[in-house]
């Protein structure tokens, strides 16, 4: 398949990751990229989706995981074969264009079965035995197009009948004995220039003669054919080469593999590598949710790399990532959190800013590059950096991200204070959604040597809904602990009324003993002045777990 580029940010997307994806997708179009994907790993936040509602843009492609998919490897550029079409022209197009296989599909394109070459030898075998059983399916049609032939007398030449072939060489008298014998309407005369026959033929009403060497029909025997409802076909080809050539007139579906089962698109290679072995001709379709052939994949597709490819945004870290990450290659990372251990198999670019949110580093991509920064996409980034830098009060906001928040500001003709407050506003309800909703809204995990752990972080307008339900949300940090096997998991509540926090914590005694802030109640701080995870949070954390290890 053609190659895609997902731009996508990290697991529990927040607004700054979700917008960034988007921006920087449509920047990669307006320099003239069409394969680039803005792609979201989570569900959109209350504030997100408040915010992609407000200015009427669509949301990112949803992608729950990168785990190796049929879908990535296939090959779409692929031949199939109407189930009507006879078996030499259907044979004709494999050869024709090199294929090993030809998936057989109805009107609709739905996948019936497969022709491959396995089948099509059994074929040639059961017409080259003399044993052979003479009666096929077939319609005059297909014998016509097979044959190349041109009809002189043609009735009902689209219905499917069983097919009986005899060859009118005997002399007349044995020839009427023969056919007396056969007692069947569904015979196929094949002859050459013997009127005599011809005749004997159209007596006993046989479906179809075929004359050879484009032998010419007289004008009684052809009026005689009309009144008997007999047809007769004119061929080119001698009567030996026209017996051993009808027989592929067959319809194509008379001779489908249908042992062998598609796939879907979403399949795991993991799932589909044992199918592959398995079938004799080390392919398989691909169909859709409605049956439908998309594409082919073989073994050999495995082989060559994914056709997607990966920028990621607003983080840095494998364990932040979609799920399967590693097994792609990631060309670009635009981030503004630290640096952690990451390799890649390429040279990348790399983009890390001191900055307070990465829909600043894509606002500024777009000047750089002297495009003009559509309406849409500067409501949004500017929405983003607000969201991010909460409203440019957190410890990370920098002169970039207010001189870049003033220029969106004079584009949108958006009030920054106004914008701001209504975005906070919007994520900050915490009536009637679970604990584990708002855990997960802005969850990320970290690692700091041997141990890992979570913080998810959640701004609110005051502290008292979530102080009232404590008991719900750490027991649910309890779950998210042991589910990560994390040293401890924790949310930071950030009151954006008193530009403080509370940090709720489940965690290992250890590291709590060593957490030195005031404790409101069990496992639960006040953190005085601190908004940011990633500035003020983190790096305490990380000294914590230093000192723990060693």
């Amino acid at each position: 398949m053609k190659e895609q580029i997902y731009i996508i940010g990290h697991r529990n997307p927040d607004t700054d990751a979700i917008v960034a994806a988007t921006a920087y997708a449509r920047l990669k179009k307006l320099l003239g990229f069409k394969n680039y994907i803005a792609a979201r790993a989570g569900k959109l936040s209350p504030q997100t989706e408040y915010i992609y509602k407000r200015f009427k843009i669509e949301s990112p492609l949803y992608i729950p995981d990168l785990v190796p998919k049929t879908k990535f490897y296939m090959n779409d550029q692929f031949l199939t074969v109407n189930e009507n079409v006879s078996l030499w022209k259907a044979a004709e197009k494999m050869i024709s264009n090199n294929a090993s296989v030809l998936p057989i599909v109805d009107e609709d394109g739905k996948y019936l079965g497969i022709l491959n070459y396995n089948a099509f030898a059994l074929n040639s075998f059961k017409i080259l035995n003399p044993k052979r059983d003479d009666i096929f399916l077939s319609s005059l049609r297909l014998i016509e197009k097979t044959l190349n032939a041109t009809p002189i007398v043609e009735f009902d030449p689209d219905s499917y009948f069983r097919c009986s072939i005899m060859v009118g060489d005997d002399d007349c008298v044995t020839f009427k004995q023969l056919i007396a014998e056969k007692q069947s309407e569904n015979i196929v005369v094949i002859t050459g220039d013997r009127d005599d026959i011809i005749r004997v033929c159209i007596e006993s009403k046989v479906r179809a003669i075929i004359v050879t060497k484009d032998y010419m029909i007289d004008k009684e025997i052809k009026t005689l054919a009309k009144q008997n409802g007999v047809s007769i076909l004119s061929g080119h080809d001698s009567t030996l080469a026209t017996a051993m050539l009808i027989e592929y007139s067959t319809p194509v579906s008379a001779m489908a593999d249908k042992t062998i089962k598609p796939v879907s698109a979403s399949d795991t290679v993991q799932k589909i590598r044992p199918l592959l072995a398995q079938s004799s001709t080390r392919c398989l379709p691909v169909v859709d949710d409605n049956n439908k052939c998309i594409g082919i994949i073989s073994e050999s597709d495995l082989l060559h790399d994914a056709n997607i490819q990966l920028i990621l945004v607003d983080h840095n870290e494998i364990q932040q990532a979609v799920e399967g990450v590693e097994h792609y290659r990631i060309k670009e990372i635009i981030d503004h959190h630290r640096i952690n251990t990451f390799t890649t198999k390429t040279p990348i670019n790399f983009i890390n800013k001191t900055v307070g949110s990465t829909s600043t580093i894509i606002t500024n991509l777009y000047r750089e590059n002297r495009v003009p920064i559509p309406k849409d996409m500067a409501s949004i980034l500017l929405c983003g950096i607000l969201s991010d830098t909460l409203i440019l009060q957190s410890a990370t906001t920098t002169d970039v991200d207010r001189d870049t928040a003033e220029y969106l500001s004079n584009i949108t003709e958006l009030d920054i204070q106004a914008l701001g407050n209504d975005i906070i506003k919007s994520g900050s309800h915490i009536a009637g959604r679970s604990a584990e909703e708002v855990i997960h809204q802005d969850m990320k995990e970290y690692t700091e040597g041997k141990f890992n752990y979570t913080v998810s972080q959640i701004e609110v307008d005051g502290t008292d809904e979530i102080l009232r339900r404590e008991k719900e949300f750490l027991e649910q940090l309890e779950f998210e602990k042991r589910s990560h096997g994390a040293i401890f998991s924790s949310l930071l509540v950030t009151d954006i009324t008193t530009l403080s926090s509370v940090f709720m914590i489940a965690s290992d005694s250890v590291f709590e003993s060593q957490f030195k802030f005031p404790k409101k109640s069990n496992h639960i701080y006040y953190l005085k002045d601190v908004m940011s995870r990633k500035k003020q949070l983190i790096p305490l954390i990380s000294e914590l777990l230093s000192s723990i290890d060693s």
